[in-house]
């Protein structure tokens, strides 16, 4: 199966100059895909395109090779993980990682660094919560195969565009949504929640949704706080192509669901705060945001 058009797509996303339109990044993509049988690559295509609803959608093995032997050209070699001990608590074990959100590629982030520094194990269980604009853009659809997926709906308080839908029809999506993300948690996996429900604008830290507590309302398991730095300018908000960056994550001390839930008795909007100020306390001052206070 012919893989050039494939091939010309990814090398559009990252870059149209400077390192990341150098030959070998055509060469290294060609390599990996021509090793592939023809199953892998119409694999592949087809997953770029599948839209089941609201549904779980397995990572795809090429685009997850495809994505390591690319990574280390656009998180630069200086990046730096914080906290590793956080991970090693929440090993083998079902967990959220509830991180800041400052850009399309931040699960991408995640997941890169945990393989950099040897946290293959959890890197291994992603599966993010992805709103709908990740499938409404080959290149998004693309870096989300890497991963799971969860398909969800955005809030009606910060939809736009595409990701428009009817309040009936948010909720509706959202129940759904929700079931499948606790049944992926019943069965080990690491969810990736972004609280606050849309991208930054400015890279501080908007109010975490109540709404996104629901998540962590199923079976029991661990609740890790992530601050990012750096993936704003890697993607940037108004931006089409990937850049060279530092990144810094920062892992936070791990709380278990039922110890972040049952203190706030039922009020959702004291689980998310509590985990806003949580995340704040990983991040320079710039990016709290309205958890300054942090």
């Amino acid at each position: 199966m012919n893989a050039v058009p494939l091939v010309d797509a990814i090398v559009q996303f990252l870059g149209d100059r400077g390192v990341l339109a150098a030959a070998d990044v055509r060469e290294a993509l060609e390599r990996e895909l021509t090793t592939r049988n023809g199953r892998d690559v119409a694999a592949l295509k087809s997953h770029l395109t599948s839209d089941d609803g609201w549904a779980y959608y397995p990572p795809d093995a090429l685009a997850r090779r495809i994505h390591h032997v690319l990574a280390h050209r656009v998180v630069t070699d200086d990046s730096e993980l914080i906290g590793s001990d956080g991970l090693a608590a929440v090993a083998g074990a079902p967990v959220v990682i509830v991180s800041n959100h400052l850009s399309y590629s931040d699960a991408n982030v995640i997941d890169v660094m945990l393989h950099r520094f040897g946290a293959t194990e959890v890197a291994d269980r992603l599966t993010a919560l992805a709103g709908p604009k990740v499938f409404t853009s080959r290149e998004r659809r693309f870096s989300s195969l890497c991963f799971g997926t969860i398909k969800v709906p955005q809030s009606t308080e910060v939809s736009s565009g595409e990701a428009v839908l009817k309040a009936r029809d948010v909720a509706r999506a959202a129940r759904r949504a929700i079931e499948v993300a606790h049944e992926r948690l019943a069965a080990g996996d690491a969810l990736i929640l972004f609280g606050e429900g849309t991208r930054s604008r400015d890279g501080r830290m908007q109010r975490m949704l109540p709404a996104a507590a629901r998540y962590l309302e199923g079976p029991p398991a661990w609740v890790l706080p992530v601050g990012l730095t750096g993936p704003e300018a890697l993607f940037p908000i108004d931006g089409a192509r990937l850049q060279p960056t530092r990144i810094t994550m920062t892992v936070g001390r791990a709380i278990r669901s039922e110890a972040l839930l049952a203190p706030a008795k039922g009020n959702r909007r004291a689980v998310m705060d509590r985990l806003g100020l949580a995340i704040a306390q990983l991040l320079p001052a710039e990016y709290r945001g309205v958890y300054s206070a942090a």
